[in-house]
This record gives C-alpha cells, sequence and structure tokens, in this order.
C-alpha cells in the first residue's frame, strides 16, 4: 500500500514541471514548447527562470520585486508614443535583464553568439536561453500590462538554407499590422541592446 502510494505521489512530482503556477500566462503551443522541453515552469507574475549554460542546463530564479517592476514599467513607460518606440523599449528592458542577473549568473563575463566552441558554458547563454529568456520576460511584462503596441508571438528559427547557421529567436508580433519582429539576445555581447528586426528580414540573417 506504502509503496502503491509512493509511485503515485512520484508520478504526480514528475507532471509538475509542465503545470504552471496560477498566475502564468496563458500560453501557446509554440511558446509552451520552450519550457516543456527542459522541464521548467513558465513565468509568472512574481518570477521568471532564467536558463544559461546552454540549453537552460544551468538555472536560477528571478523573484521580481518592487523595484524591479518599477524599473521595468519606467523603461515601458517611455515607449507609448507608437510602436517602433516600443521595440526600443523592449531593447532597453532586456538590457535592464543582462545588467540585472549578470552578476548573479556571471553572464556580465559572456560573449557574443555564445556555442559549446567557447568553451565557457558557466558563464554564456546559447540562442535557445537567449530565446527562453527574452520570451519570460517579455511574457513578465505583458502580464503587467505593460504592452500597448505589441503581443508576444512564437519563437522562430531558422537555418534551413545552405551555409546558414542554426539560430532561433524570441519573437513580437505588432498588433495593429500582424508584423512580426526578433527580439534576439545571442548575437550581442553584455549590455549590449538584442537586435530588432522584422523576422522576415531575421530569418535571411546569418
Amino acid at each position: 500500500m506504502r509503496a502503491g502510494f509512493a509511485g503515485a505521489l512520484a508520478g504526480v512530482m514528475l507532471l509538475l514541471p509542465s503545470t504552471a503556477p496560477a498566475d502564468a500566462a496563458e500560453l501557446s503551443a509554440g511558446i509552451a514548447q520552450l519550457y516543456t522541453s527542459v522541464s521548467i515552469y513558465p513565468p509568472s507574475a512574481t518570477s521568471m527562470t532564467v536558463c544559461y549554460g546552454f540549453v537552460c542546463r544551468r538555472r536560477e530564479t528571478l523573484d521580481f520585486s518592487a523595484a524591479d517592476r518599477a524599473a521595468l514599467t519606467k523603461i515601458m513607460a517611455s515607449g507609448r508614443a507608437n510602436a517602433a518606440a516600443e521595440r526600443a523599449a523592449v531593447q532597453k528592458a532586456v538590457i535592464w535583464f543582462d545588467r540585472r542577473m549578470g552578476p548573479i549568473l556571471g553572464t556580465d563575463k559572456r560573449v557574443p553568439k555564445a556555442d559549446f566552441r567557447a568553451n565557457d558554458d558557466k558563464h554564456n547563454y546559447d540562442c535557445w536561453d537567449t530565446t527562453r529568456n527574452t520570451t519570460s520576460l517579455m511574457l513578465v511584462m505583458q502580464m503587467w500590462n505593460l504592452f500597448k503596441f505589441h503581443d508576444i508571438g512564437n519563437p522562430h528559427y531558422r537555418g534551413f538554407s545552405l551555409g546558414q547557421t542554426p539560430h532561433n529567436t524570441a519573437v513580437l508580433v505588432e498588433r495593429a499590422t500582424k508584423v512580426e519582429w526578433a527580439v534576439d539576445l545571442w548575437p550581442r555581447g553584455y549590455l549590449q541592446a538584442p537586435d530588432v528586426m522584422t523576422v522576415a528580414k531575421w530569418v535571411t540573417e546569418d
């Protein structure tokens, strides 16, 4: 009987990583896959899992303080004029995230376009990490109602063309036009603004 109960409890525990906290955002299948694929919770309005070390092999919880929320609210308020200004504000928010977590994780030593060849996974993000982290940050800001012109889109992938490096990115979707915009931190170093360009352009880059 006790063995049966232990087995049932273990089964419940195995299901927990794919179960979102009560205040988490409702996610599309494409976004949800970012979290289920590495067995972490999606972000909530109060916290997010920060991935690093390549494909989230290392992770840390960011519990947003009142000061964090105030800082991000102020940053996003600078983008209320139009959609282009809001995308510029998102770039600043991602820089804020980089500064906030860099000294904690050691990613203040990170380099652009890091992968296993950098031989320094403990200080770096790969593109899966930056896609998850940027998407999570944007989802948190969406839960705080900080977006006026955009929604969070499904991550996009490129690397189908001959000679093109496989790569993925977080995405914003402009509400008025439905144009998708890549928000891509991976090609940039510590405290540098992420690339922001249309996904149509982004898929042609290398």
